[in-house]
């Protein structure tokens, strides 16, 4: 007698991913509130439609901006510790930012969930804070993907990937050409790690340290190590935009993300210019200084590797900090101060005094 099979018995609830999709609609569809009349598809069609007549008025010359970005191993730590909503949230906000710093507008956000088994409760806390995120900053969550592949994924196991579109007029777009010997680095603080690191941070912390994912050591203020390692990836979308729409002369951004300050700040530097970073400047949030005193790094290495409390750093003329303080004064998360300055006849970065 023959053994009757279907695609459940092969590893795939279908059940479960109908399920998922019933239960995020409703967060889906507060991020379309945002741009009514401009969403022209639910969720369910093959594919995406969103109007972009109201999104160009007044742009010149529009140029379509693209970004996609995972988030790494937090992703594990997340597993760990059973917390999935703040991953949402660092996914647009992930994205998010790599096109902000250009200048742009984002409009629309996609995502890509892949999973051992479909979940649905997991995928919900997922586009629930993914669209939160969306909602601050402006931008329609328009569709996505979801896919479960027990033969791809090992049980427990957990991709996300997110995809977001912007606009921005030619004459405004952001390419830090402009910089000159002199220019000011301004900082804007991170809410922690953000993303990036976490592959070298589960390491110092887990196995070189042997916390638990709930242990909350003195350092930390009270908090535990799922609070600090799982804070959400700050947003800058709105923030940056308040500074834009302000018409303070910024030159360039750099959203420091993997490779941190030593990486990411030359990424927007014309060739023969390299900056000098004051580390006295600010304080890194204090799980920073817990992992590099486990693992013994030496300071450039930790620059490298982790944002060390700087989110994001704008370039631009002196001068430029109480404007840029007041342009965010409504956003109390975030502070802006003098990070360093952009100096002649050398690359990269060192750390001294400005």
């Amino acid at each position: 007698m023959s053994v009757k099979v279907d695609y459940k018995s092969a590893g795939v609830d279908i059940e479960a991913g109908n399920e998922a999709v019933r239960r995020i609609k409703s967060h889906v569809a507060e991020t379309h509130k945002q741009h009514a009349g401009a969403v022209l598809t639910g969720l369910g069609s093959f594919g995406t439609l969103f109007s972009l007549g109201d999104a160009l008025k007044g742009l010149k010359d529009p140029v379509m901006v693209q970004s996609t970005d995972g988030v790494g191993t937090k992703s594990k730590v997340t597993v760990m510790a059973g917390r999935y909503e703040a991953l949402g949230h660092d996914l647009v906000s992930a994205v998010a930012g790599d096109i902000i710093v250009m200048g742009a507008t984002p409009l629309t956000f996609l995502d890509y969930l892949g999973f051992h088994k479909i979940e649905p409760d997991i995928v919900e806390a997922l586009v629930r804070g993914m669209s939160a995120a969306c909602v601050e900053a402006g931008i329609a969550l328009v569709g996505g993907e979801t896919a479960e592949m027990p033969a791809v994924y090992a049980e427990g196991d957990l991709d996300v990937v997110g995809f977001v579109t912007g606009i921005v007029d030619r004459e405004k777009v952001l390419t830090g050409a402009n910089i000159v010997a002199g220019d000011v680095l301004y900082g804007i603080n991170s809410s922690g790690l953000h993303t990036n690191g976490f592959s070298l941070a589960r390491k110092l912390i887990f196995e070189i340290g042997g916390y638990a994912i709930d242990a909350a050591p003195e350092e930390l203020e009270g908090k535990s190590m799922a609070d600090v390692l799982l804070a959400p990836h700050a947003n800058y979308v709105a923030p940056v935009r308040s500074i834009l729409d302000a018409g303070i002369p910024v030159k360039g951004m750099a959203h420091i993300t993997g490779g941190g300050l030593v990486e990411n700040v030359p990424r927007v530097l014309p060739e023969g210019l390299g900056a000098v970073i004051d580390r006295s400047t600010w304080k890194p949030q204090p799980i920073f200084a817990l992992m590099q005193r486990l693992g013994n790094i030496d300071d450039v290495e930790m620059h490298r590797a982790f944002n060390m409390g700087v989110g994001l750093v704008l370039v631009g003329p002196p001068g430029l900090q109480p404007a840029l303080a007041a342009a965010i004064k409504s956003f109390p998360a975030f502070r802006v101060w003098e990070l360093g300055r952009v100096e002649a006849n050398t690359s990269g970065v060192r750390f001294g005094e400005v």
